[in-house]
């Protein structure tokens, strides 16, 4: 019953009922990346182009999506990746999953989770002063 309630009213950890109904009344499987994320084509836009959309492995993370998809996803390219031969140009990094809420995010020093006090400001600033 736990399951069924999670499904029905959560979207980030997977996707919902609707979403299921929907692709498999319309969705045709284009193709899988790396990370487990399952892509989808099939029914038209509103500005009349072939809807496309994710199905994430797990949490909902819009940065697990590899450049290729991403192009594909955002109508760049008619052509998965699946169905060529995509390259990572030499400037592309490799996934880092956003740490932000967790004991891992960047906490810089001085920071209210931090000890410690932040640097003084260098005077290369002058604070906006009304009237002056």
């Amino acid at each position: 019953m736990a399951s069924f309630l999670a499904k029905m009213f959560t979207w980030w950890n997977g996707s919902t009922i609707g979403t299921d109904l929907f692709t498999r009344r319309f969705g045709k499987k284009v193709g899988e990346d790396q990370f487990g994320n399952v892509y989808y084509e099939g029914g038209m836009s509103t500005y009349g182009l072939k809807r496309r959309w994710v199905i994430y492995n797990g949490y909902a993370d819009a940065s697990t999506i590899p450049p290729g998809w991403h192009g594909w996803m955002h109508h760049r390219t008619d052509t998965p990746p699946t169905k060529a031969a995509y390259t990572a140009r030499e400037w592309e990094k490799p996934h880092n999953p956003n740490l932000t809420g967790t004991a891992l995010a960047y906490r810089p020093k001085g920071s209210l989770a931090v000890q410690g006090e932040r640097n003084k400001v260098t005077g290369d600033y002058d604070a906006w002063t009304p009237g002056a």
